[in-house]
């Protein structure tokens, strides 16, 4: 995927995996039940961002500041704010 907003310095834009809509055994979860999960898919890298790439998936958990342009939602986040790669 190809995005339109590019990440300056050590900033990384990602966006959230889509959680899950049913269970193990089939169930089907409504939307207002869904977890939002915390793993997210790298979109774009800013030039100091040196430990994720494009199409990495992260573990980023605190407050989060998601924003929606042409209808998909993204996130911000510094480099170091990224806990871990899954």
């Amino acid at each position: 995927m190809s995005t339109p907003i590019k990440p300056l310095g050590d900033r990384v834009v990602a966006t959230r995996e889509k959680a899950a809509e049913r269970t193990a055994s089939g169930l089907f979860i409504p939307e207002s039940a869904q977890e939002k999960t915390a793993i997210f898919t790298v979109e774009a890298v800013g030039k100091e961002v040196k430990t994720v790439k494009p199409g990495d998936r992260i573990l980023y958990n605190g407050y989060t500041s998601e924003f929606k342009y042409n209808g998909v939602d993204y996130l911000i986040i510094k480099e170091e704010d990224i806990l871990a790669t899954v």
